[in-house]
């Protein structure tokens, strides 16, 4: 039997194995908008029925459920029932969580780009300086050389 909360192994591994494949692949930003989107739709469907007092269309409900997503809360359309403030509370939980995540993997992509670019041009760099040592190298080669003749040239006029 398992504990509440716990998930059958089979399930929370097949989950655990999407999470890091849309993690590795960069799919994060879909999963999450998508679950925010679920989110929010469900929310405003959920509170429009058990609150038809508060929320007299579906469109209040789902307008009330965007802006306490997005913790803009207008505060024009507002639960007052307890069963409508426990799915305030819990949007406004999640969708803090929510947009916090997403905001943490946009910034995370922008300075992945950044630090990509940043080691490409200091490959260049590097690669011009290693040509240019190169060339460097090989006039020292070139002036050693001759020097090296010219000693054996005057050792032979010596002898």
């Amino acid at each position: 039997m398992l504990s509440d909360g716990q998930q059958p192994p089979r399930r929370r591994n097949r989950f655990e194995r999407r999470a890091q494949r849309a993690i590795t692949d960069r799919h994060v930003l879909r999963y999450l908008s998508a679950a925010t989107l679920v989110l929010a739709v469900g929310a405003g469907v959920l509170v429009w029925v058990i609150d038809r007092r508060d929320y007299a269309t579906l469109g209040d409900a789902l307008w009330w459920s965007l802006q306490t997503l997005t913790t803009v809360g207008y505060g024009d359309i507002v639960p007052h029932t307890t069963w409508g403030r426990v799915v305030g509370a819990g949007v406004m939980v999640l969708g803090l969580t929510f947009l916090s995540i997403l905001t943490a993997t946009i910034t995370s992509s922008f300075v992945s780009a950044n630090q990509e670019a940043r080691a490409a041009r200091v490959a260049v760099k590097r690669e011009e300086k290693r040509t240019g040592d190169d060339a460097v190298l090989q006039e020292i080669l070139e002036r050693v050389t001759a020097i090296e003749e010219a000693l054996r040239e005057a050792e032979e006029r010596e002898r």
